[in-house]
């Protein structure tokens, strides 16, 4: 298998990990001391993304996400990879993205935009070292109102 091939299979696990909540596998994607850079707001149009501080570290990474998804129903989707090898262990990639995140009272988050990522091959596996969301769609939808 080429190594492109091997970094796509890479982010579709990424995606399948997450929504099944396999997090221990999902774990094994990134290096221990990943950077990950997160956008709260879409940037489009001159707008202020609301980057997060950098998250260094797995350990820093992991709980901002399980936490924002803890008790919801997730889709991830990543699509159209642009991935270019810059050295026999490296690579850089750029994917559009969807994610949908049902919440126990029915609120809804539904969002758009890509992940920007840094790769390396370390041993036989290659990893995530660097991953910032940028948003291109938020949309928050409330739970619906409970009437008696």
């Amino acid at each position: 298998m080429d190594e492109i091939e091997q970094i796509r299979l890479l982010k579709a696990r990424y995606c399948r990990f997450l929504d099944t909540r396999d997090i221990e596998s999902w774990r094994q994607l990134f290096v221990p001391d990943v950077v990950v850079l997160l956008d709260l707001a879409v940037s489009t149009g001159g707008a202020d993304p609301q980057t997060m501080p950098p998250l260094e570290g797995l350990a820093a990474f992991e709980p901002v996400v399980l936490g924002g998804i803890a008790g919801a129903a997730t889709v991830h989707h990543c699509h159209t990879p642009e991935l270019t090898l810059t050295s026999p262990t490296t690579a850089t990639g750029i994917w559009a993205m969807e994610d949908l995140l049902v919440f126990p009272d029915g609120s809804e988050l539904h969002g758009a935009g890509h992940y920007h990522e840094t790769y390396e091959r370390r041993e036989s596996d290659w990893q995530i070292t660097r991953l910032h969301l940028t948003r291109t769609l938020l949309r928050f939808k409330t739970a619906p109102e409970v009437h008696p």
